[in-house]
């Protein structure tokens, strides 16, 4: 084994090893987390305030996923709370088309790297194809594309009803737990398998390749760096430095919009969880949705800047 071939597997290994302690404890914090609001906020509150009915609904459900900090991944758990809650799906859609891509971290890193002009132009392609598409996917009937079970919740563990005192109190928090872990049970081969591969495809895809085939001079540059950074998952934090050292290696900025918004909206890793949640159909328009995203933001800024 060469020495670069080694160094492209510790790469891709220590990637797997980062991502799988990472999002593991993302995902239990975040599921526990929603089943302590889902205590406190009856699932009616929520159901009101994301309601499809209402036209607010689309935008607060924007606006919540924009100040939400999560990545494409652990939006997953607070998407089966808002199942569980009955939330309209159109505004759940918008809560996940938005969420991993309008994050604090990834708007405050763009506006250091890319400055405020390219940052406002992103945020509003964002939140503006987030709220139409989540909108059209509710009119088109895709809410019958979610899996019966994504609307069940874990069968309770723990103390029961028989329990007094303080130790009735207890019990809700263990039982809460039971019920997290067993919905990390059902993920973990989705979760996993698709960090194997987002890992590997990570660590054995040379940057340079990527700024070559997404160069300037290349007319489907757009489209091509849209599809590449749906499998090459990285979080908020690495995706801007990433982008921006291939931006300096020759690759448009169109080309780099339309990447960041394919691995932070659609990870390889996020599609493979959502197969849990989701039927075919509805994971083909998803992925549809970010792709349109990613290319229409390619393409706009190109030829509006």
């Amino acid at each position: 084994m060469t020495p670069e071939t080694m160094t492209m597997l510790e790469e891709a290994l220590g990637m797997f090893a980062f991502l799988a302690v990472e999002l593991t404890i993302l995902f239990l914090v975040i599921s526990y987390f929603v089943g302590v609001l889902q205590m406190y906020i009856s699932p009616a509150r929520i159901q009101s305030i994301l309601s499809s009915k209402n036209g607010k609904g689309y935008v607060v459900a924007a606006f919540l996923g924009a100040i939400t900090p999560f990545c494409s991944c652990s939006t997953i758990p607070f998407l089966k709370g808002l199942l569980r809650a009955n939330a309209g799906f159109g505004t759940m859609m918008v809560f996940l088309f938005a969420s991993p891509l309008l994050n604090p971290i990834i708007i405050g890193l763009f506006a250091v790297t890319f400055g405020l002009k390219v940052t406002l132009f992103y945020f509003i392609i964002a939140m503006g194809v987030s709220i139409v598409a989540g909108y059209a996917l509710e009119k088109l009937g895709f809410e019958k594309e979610v899996k019966p079970e994504a609307y069940q919740a874990p069968a309770p563990s723990g103390c029961q009803s028989s329990c007094s005192g303080n130790k009735k109190v207890e019990s809700k928090w263990i039982t809460l737990w039971h019920s997290t872990w067993k919905d990390f049970k059902k993920v973990l081969p989705y979760l996993f398998g698709g960090i194997a591969l987002g890992s590997f495809i990570y660590g054995f895809m040379p940057t340079d390749f990527v700024a070559a085939v997404a160069s300037d001079t290349n007319p489907f540059a757009i489209p091509v760096a849209a599809v590449i950074g749906i499998p090459l998952y990285i979080r908020a934090e690495a995706v801007i430095p990433l982008s921006a050292a291939l931006a300096a290696k020759g690759m448009g900025l169109g080309s780099v919009m339309a990447l960041i918004i394919g691995s932070a909206g659609a990870s390889l890793t996020e599609v493979i969880l959502l197969k849990s949640i989701f039927k075919n159909k509805m994971i083909i328009a998803f992925l549809t949705v970010i792709l349109s995203m990613a290319v229409l933001a390619g393409y706009s800024y190109s030829i509006l800047f």
